[in-house]
């Protein structure tokens, strides 16, 4: 039986509070290490942040906390997904089950804290609607799990998705055929939030064809270009300068780039990636190789 080793990653991420804005509504997070045992787990989210949405940052928190908690069970459920009829298996349930569970998830996490916290100025007003007390924490989120078989993501709300794959194509499979217009998307605290949820699904079945960088912001950074262009061109020069100088040099001046992007958005903008080092691409097979062993 061949199995995997642990998959080598590198991550980095960070976000900046936008222009005149009082908090920061997005929230982020990077785990785990690729490995068939240990999934890679990336998540940004970007609450709403009106009066209308007044607990949207902490919404975005419960959006990412319960987001990575449900993708690490999944990746270390998709360990076998290359046997017979298993792969079918996980990708109905990433498509229809894992939506549903992540939104029952965030909306408990809401719900509960509402509870929690109400103020006692509220006492003797009256009791708001469920959906009412959701609309306080709305957030969009985009999230993706990486094993050495398997990269699934999701996305509901605004954002971007961006893959460069092992041959430098740069793709965003999540974009929506339509951009949202103005402030107005797609959210957690909505209505049946999980049909919203879109999903990309990419099993692995020549390792030397994973992508080679994934990237996950919010909208605060898309919105600082005049096009999609410029934020394209903005991914494939992060890819460049990762590929040339590395993690560790981007890693320093990534604040400053979407302190930038702020300033042009006026968003809050946050930023989270993971890149196959420089010795697990294609064009070191040999070093791939020896991350594989062979079990009798």
């Amino acid at each position: 039986m061949v199995t995997f080793g642990v998959r080598r990653w590198e991550t980095l991420g960070d976000s900046v509070q936008g222009v005149n804005k009082r908090h920061n509504q997005d929230w982020y997070a990077c785990e785990g290490t690729g490995g068939g045992d240990d999934p890679l787990v990336l998540a940004v989210a970007d609450g709403h942040g009106s009066a209308r949405h007044a607990r949207s940052g902490l919404g975005a928190r419960f959006a990412v906390d319960r987001f990575l908690l449900r993708a690490a069970e999944f990746g270390r459920a998709a360990r076998g997904c290359h046997e017979p009829g298993r792969l079918a298996r996980l990708m109905a349930y990433a498509r229809d089950d894992f939506p549903r569970a992540l939104v029952h998830d965030w909306r408990e996490a809401a719900l509960g804290h509402w509870a929690r916290n109400r103020s006692v100025a509220d006492e003797g007003a009256r009791e708001p609607e469920q959906d009412e007390k959701l609309v306080l924490y709305g957030t969009t989120l985009i999230g993706a799990v990486l094993t050495p078989l398997l990269f699934v993501a999701w996305q509901i709300g605004d954002g971007d998705l961006a893959i460069v794959e092992h041959d430098g194509a740069l793709r965003r499979p999540l974009a929506p055929v339509e951009e949202d217009l103005g402030d107005e998307t797609e959210s957690l605290c909505g209505p049946q939030a999980w049909r919203a949820v879109r999903t990309h699904w990419a099993p692995v079945f020549d390792e030397a064809r994973t992508p080679r960088l994934v990237v996950l912001s919010t909208d605060g950074l898309s919105k600082s270009f005049a096009s999609a262009d410029g934020y394209r061109e903005f991914v494939a020069g992060l890819d460049g300068r990762l590929r040339a100088e590395g993690s560790e040099g981007v890693r320093a001046v990534l604040p400053e780039w979407l302190r930038q992007a702020s300033q042009y958005s006026g968003d809050d903008t946050t930023l989270a990636a993971a890149l196959r080092p420089v010795d697990l691409l294609p064009e070191d097979a040999g070093a791939m190789e020896t991350e594989r062993k062979t079990e009798t």
